[in-house]
């Protein structure tokens, strides 16, 4: 028997009224991250699968209306879900529901771009501190302790110029030195400082382990006589955190000293430990 037009009117009504209250009543697709979880900008999709001819509805079942009829590898941005059923946009203006055995759900990153921490993968502009201590030997004959600290900035991902100042007490057993005249008995006891300029040259930058080439020219400061210095060497950065690294440093130091017939070139070694922070 053939219903009336009223009849099917009423029922169109309450079908788009059903769909309506269907999908402000469904929850969220997705609840909230937690407040220090990464944000990652991400859309919740489905793809049809199977054959053709899939059917969409004006609410989550059998009962409501078709609304549209769509091919398998369609894909719609999923609005919400209500147990078995996915309200998907079809346009700006309309939206429907389909079964989740006629579809797959996947993630649609099409939209995400990576942009990498500043202070961990590309450090250019950061300014760091870096305390450290170790030992010093002094032309081969004198090991005494060494503390110092630095102050570099990153030029480039791969390029950080530095300075810094450090200390050391040279403390040299007596030992015979000839003169142009005499032998005699001759020990030493003082207190050194230096001042350097660096270059560093990371070989492996925005990588947790960095190893890296330096030089440098400086100034030594002994026995009330300030003399010019060359360094060169090389260390390792292993970062434990995204501000903090730990840093082994070799070095080689080498200046003139002493007056007249006396001086002569030293070549002196420090090896050091100490730590990089980021600021």
């Amino acid at each position: 028997m053939m219903s009336s037009p009223a009849a099917a009117r009423r029922f169109a009504a309450a079908a788009l009224l059903g769909g309506a209250l269907a999908a402000s009543s469904a929850p969220p697709a997705s609840s909230a991250p937690p407040a220090n979880a990464p944000w990652v900008l991400t859309e919740k999709h489905v793809r049809l699968h199977g054959g053709d001819g899939h059917v969409l509805r004006l609410g989550p079942g059998d009962d409501y209306a078709v609304l549209q009829v769509a091919e398998a590898g369609d894909e719609f941005l999923v609005l919400a879900k209500r147990d078995d059923w996915y309200n998907v946009r079809l346009s700006d203006a309309r939206s429907g529901w389909i079964h989740e055995s006629l579809c797959e759900e996947f993630d649609d990153m099409s939209g995400l771009e990576f942009r990498p921490n500043p202070r961990l993968f590309s450090r250019i502009g950061s300014f760091t501190i870096s305390p450290y201590s170790g030992g010093y030997s002094f032309d081969r004959k004198s090991n005494s302790l060494l503390a110092g600290g630095r102050v570099g900035y990153y030029l480039f991902d791969f390029v950080e110029v530095e300075g810094g100042v450090s200390w050391t007490h040279v403390r040299r057993p007596a030992e015979i030195v000839e003169s142009l005249f005499d032998l005699r008995l001759e020990a030493e006891d003082f207190h050194m400082l230096f001042y350097e300029l660096n270059g560093n040259v990371l070989l492996l930058p925005g990588r947790q382990l960095v190893p890296y080439a330096t030089l440098g020219a400086g100034s030594a400061v002994l026995r009330g006589e300030t003399e010019t210095s060359m360094n060169w060497g090389g260390g390792i950065r292993f970062f434990v955190s995204k501000r903090t690294a730990l840093r082994w440093e070799f070095r080689t130091y080498r200046f003139d000293a002493g007056s007249g017939a006396s001086r002569r070139t030293n070549t002196n070694f420090a090896f050091n430990l100490g730590t990089t922070f980021l600021l």
